[in-house]
């Protein structure tokens, strides 16, 4: 019993640090903002790390491999698991909204959108995503993608040098242990940071979502939690059996919170990227998967999407029904949550391409983008657990069902 308490003490810390955060945020209300800085020093401390641990986890994870074919693995079995679970969510929240309409009944007043991001070329945002024109443009997060295409090109060139490289193997592996390390330091000032975020973020927006996103919250929250509880459940359960559901529910909750109260996934990588180690996914597997899908994983994203094409076609009443309706509805959830993510503006061109492909009017855009502002903190957290769940898919894919009873954890 003692053992059990002590592995479930920190995120039991956690826990009791965000219900007493929230407490105060409803308490005091706005006023709780004021210790908002404790908050925002937990954030930048972790997009402060992410840059140069994306870069050390994803070369060093790569450099050390034993052959590129793993890597080649990997990446598919990663691929295929992010795509199957990306249907399944988006058709959860299609059932969730057949059966309780979210758009109907409400009267929002249309308005057309001020300013429409003016619309870049195929090419040039396939250039824009996956490189950048200066070097030191790599050490900004918002070319997270363009930093993972050079992480992967430097672990790529380093296996390939041979004995040459060795040293540089050796100094990449060094450097992702360090900023692991590093990761571990700035955890222990979590319980204070997220207390703070929370407390904040309840006393600003706690009574606002009220009025006519009500319903879509009212649906959202809900689903969300139980496609957190149950699906990802069974998901750990498929990847190592009652012990892969066991450390999942252990050590999931530090990354959980740490996404729900900074509605980031790239702030929660750092966190995510230590539960994936305690769990017991092998390095090459976690250091791969995690950054790439903290970009371009989005089971949040899915499920967001569909509810936002629902809720449209209820205020424009328009009948949300048929297979071919059906059908695009997931497509769009699929390219909305993993390969629109990734790209910078991503979120927009998914809600344009909702308009596009059902003909709704402009006027129907804010309305597509309150409901993400709402429902952003459930869907990130579902976004960054999602790719902890598929590390051990992935894993149970390449190492066989015992992988998880071989793995030898502290």
């Amino acid at each position: 019993m003692k053992n059990k308490i002590k592995a479930y003490r920190f995120p039991i810390i956690l826990l009791i640090s965000i219900i007493i955060g929230s407490i105060i945020g409803l308490s005091f209300g706005k006023d709780a903002t004021v210790i908002k800085p404790l908050g925002d020093l937990f954030i930048n401390l972790l997009f402060m790390i992410v840059i140069p641990l994306v870069f050390f986890t994803i070369s060093s994870a790569i450099a050390s491999m034993d052959s590129m074919k793993r890597l080649g693995k990997i990446m598919g079995s990663m691929i295929t698991v992010f795509v199957v679970t990306g249907i399944i969510a988006a058709v959860f929240m299609l059932i969730a909204t057949i059966i309780f309409e979210p758009g109907s009944g409400v009267d929002i007043p249309l308005v057309k959108p001020e300013e429409v991001q003016e619309e870049m070329s195929f090419s040039e945002q396939l250039v824009q995503t996956f490189t950048v024109s200066d070097f030191v443009d790599l050490f900004s997060r918002n070319n997270m993608l363009a930093l993972i295409v050079f992480s992967i090109l430097v672990g790529v060139a380093t296996g390939l040098t041979g004995e040459k490289g060795k040293p540089f193997t050796s100094f990449l592996t060094s450097g992702a242990e360090v900023f692991m390390k590093i990761i571990q330091l700035v955890m222990y000032y979590a319980p204070i940071g997220l207390g703070a975020y929370f407390a904040s973020l309840v006393g600003e927006f706690g009574t606002d979502l009220i009025g006519d996103y009500a319903k879509a919250v009212i649906i959202y929250y809900p689903v969300s939690i139980l496609y957190f509880v149950i699906g990802f459940t069974l998901y750990a359960f498929i990847a190592g059996g009652k012990i892969g559901v066991s450390r999942f529910w252990k050590n999931i909750l530090a990354p959980a919170a740490t996404s729900l109260g900074t509605g980031s996934s790239v702030a929660s990588l750092p966190a995510n990227l230590q539960a994936a180690k305690r769990i017991g996914v092998p390095k090459d597997i976690r250091e791969t998967i995690m950054p790439l899908g903290a970009t371009i994983h989005m089971d949040g994203s899915c499920l967001s999407a569909m509810l936002k094409i629902a809720f449209v076609f209820g205020v424009f009443n328009q009948d949300f029904s048929g297979i071919d309706t059906f059908l695009t509805a997931i497509g769009i959830c699929l390219l909305s949550g993993i390969v629109m993510s990734g790209i910078p503006g991503g979120g927009f061109m998914g809600e344009m391409m909702i308009i596009t492909l059902y003909g709704l009017p402009l006027q129907a855009l804010p309305i597509i983008s309150a409901i993400g502002v709402v429902v952003d903190p459930p869907a990130t957290m579902v976004n960054v657990t999602g790719d902890t769940v598929s590390s051990m898919l992935v894993t149970r894919h390449l190492e066989g069902k015992d992988w998880i009873e071989k793995t030898d954890i502290a």
